[in-house]
């Protein structure tokens, strides 16, 4: 049975729960017949009624029940919802049983901190820190604060529900939660994960390679957390095919799955896909004298935001049509896909203008529109009368013509990848747009021996550890993503730059790799065939995970 979620859910960030889900997770928290149960975003009463039949199962008597579980709901339709739903099912509900009110306020002001719960499960809301209601966001953020934890503008809802409920977990506890893959892989999660590394001893993450929700490219993950006082703190990642694999699922499973040493750090999660040789392998890769970070060998900015590009771009038969000189454009690559090489070359932005591709960005003096000339004041009022002065990042600027920050890179590096990273040598004096990356080498940096020592495969591998995937297939970076990748660079390396760019206009990277990993790797960090081809299995065995993601009914 499908959970029901009224339209203002949905804008608070639920989806349907499936019950096979609140189901598997009941099952495994709750193991004795008086277990003390908390779920901190109810709804409509999924886990609730998931909770009273795991009770049941244990022989706990109706009665009993009534007086175990406690479901807080914010909004007050679906908290009826659940009270019925509780009613349905015969249990005696109560005034405690299912409270009408945020759970972050009724935690300051009810709970204290002071009652303790043996478990707490449930699927709190993914809500965006714009969307998250301010009175919610004030006595979350300062319940959070008061414990040292610094909360900004990036915070999903669902983080203080996992951190805050957490403190409410009994010394030998557990927490049961459907969280979104972002724990893995975001920035602003790093805290959170540094947190759970420290604060359970025992995490167990069910993912699953097929998306859960048909309407929401938004991976998720089975968060399994436990205290027992233990002295080490471990954590296993499990994956399954579909969500329907969680029929037959034996929790007796869960003690043949390889335990990893958790680091305590804000690191990524991503690496606990890989088993323990594989993440030692990677590890060690980190001490190696001749890996650096990326951002050693360069600097990586977002491309520029023109605030309409069907405005700002031009191709080269729009440019003649409305009289612009040269000097008044600048070259531009505005998609990841018209770089195909090792290299942007003058010969490449000339087939893209061929092509009639918008290779030109208008870019006008920056002067008061009455000393401009006839010519680009004409272009300006074309586009007020489309209203492109209204978008909001025009409307923000003293002139909205003016486009800020169009400066050339020595390199683009792809914001979005799907089969592999690539750092992209310019040579054509392009400039880009937001898909794409701006690239600064640093001074006394050879920006031809940085491009090719990019290729290979540690810096591939790595790069799947560092990016972030939300279920789509794609692997994003943002710039400080970018500038921590381990790249092998060695000084008295010598690789062909041409043969190289020709392999990958090709899309031959398996050959390109054959030659980088030999020189890079073997030759260059004096690393073993074998260590080569572990690297490059991990690169393949992450990307394909990422790629081949999606629904699954």
């Amino acid at each position: 049975m499908a959970r029901t979620v009224p339209t203002e859910q949905k804008l608070r960030g639920g989806y349907y729960t499936p019950q096979l889900l609140s189901d598997f997770i009941s099952d495994w928290a709750i193991q004795t017949p008086d277990t003390r149960i908390l779920e901190p975003s109810c709804g409509d009463g999924n886990f609730l009624e998931s909770a009273v039949n795991s009770l049941r199962k244990l022989g706990t008597s109706d009665d009993v029940i009534a007086d175990l579980i406690v479901g807080v709901e914010y909004n007050d339709i679906e908290s009826i919802k659940a009270w019925n739903r509780l009613r349905g099912l015969n249990i005696p509900v109560n005034l405690t049983t299912v409270v009408n009110q945020d759970f972050f306020k009724y935690l300051q002001d009810e709970l204290n901190y002071q009652e303790k719960f043996d478990v707490i499960l449930g699927n709190p809301p993914f809500i965006k820190y714009q969307d998250f209601k301010e009175d919610q966001r004030e006595i979350a953020f300062k319940l959070m604060k008061s414990y040292g934890f610094k909360p900004n503008k990036l915070t999903n809802l669902w983080v203080p529900f996992l951190v805050l409920s957490s403190f409410l977990i009994k010394d030998t506890g557990k927490l049961a939660m459907v969280i979104p893959a972002e724990l893995f892989q975001v920035g602003y999660a790093g805290e959170t994960r540094k947190f759970l590394s420290e604060f359970y001893q025992n995490i167990t993450i069910i993912t699953f390679r097929k998306l859960i929700w048909k309407d929401a490219q938004q991976e998720v993950v089975i968060l399994l957390c436990e205290k027992n006082n233990s002295e080490i703190n471990t954590i296993k990642v499990v994956e399954l095919n579909k969500i329907d694999d969680l029929k037959d699922f034996n929790f007796n499973t869960l003690d043949t799955i390889d335990e990893k040493i958790i680091n305590h750090s804000k690191d990524k999660w991503t690496q606990y896909f890989l088993n323990n040789d594989e993440i030692n392998l990677l590890n060690r890769m980190k001490e190696n004298e001749n890996v650096i970070r990326s951002g050693e060998l360069y600097s990586v900015d977002v491309g520029i935001v023109t605030g309409q590009n069907k405005f700002f771009l031009l191709s080269e038969e729009e440019m003649v049509q409305n009289n612009i000189p040269l000097e008044n454009l600048t070259n531009v690559v505005s998609r990841s896909a018209h770089l195909e090489g090792a290299e942007f070359t003058i010969a490449d932005w000339n087939n893209n203008v061929q092509a009639n591709l918008p290779t030109y960005m208008f870019t006008p003096p920056n002067e008061e529109f009455s000393n401009l000339n006839e010519e680009l004041q004409e272009f300006i009022l074309k586009g007020e009368a489309i209203n492109v002065h209204k978008g909001y990042k025009c409307k923000i600027r003293k002139k909205w013509y003016i486009v800020p920050s169009v400066w050339v890179p020595d390199a683009f590096m792809l914001r979005q990848v799907h089969l592999y990273p690539k750092l992209i040598k310019n040579e054509a004096m392009a400039t880009c747009t937001d898909t794409i990356h701006r690239v600064r080498f640093n001074e006394g940096v050879n920006g031809s021996k940085v491009t090719l020592s990019f290729l290979n495969s540690l810096t591939f591998a790595h790069s799947e550890i560092m990016g972030r995937s939300y279920g789509g297939g794609v692997l994003t970076f943002e710039p400080s993503e970018a500038e921590n990748l381990l790249i092998p660079y060695i000084n008295d390396i010598e690789l062909d730059f041409a043969l190289i760019d020709n392999l990958i206009r090709q899309n031959k990277i398996d050959e390109v790799l054959d030659i980088t990993d030999q020189v890079l790797l073997i030759d260059g960090l004096g690393l073993s065939v074998e260590e080569v081809s572990a690297l490059r299995d991990i690169w393949k065995k992450m990307s394909d995970r990422r790629i081949n993601r999606k629904y699954s009914k």
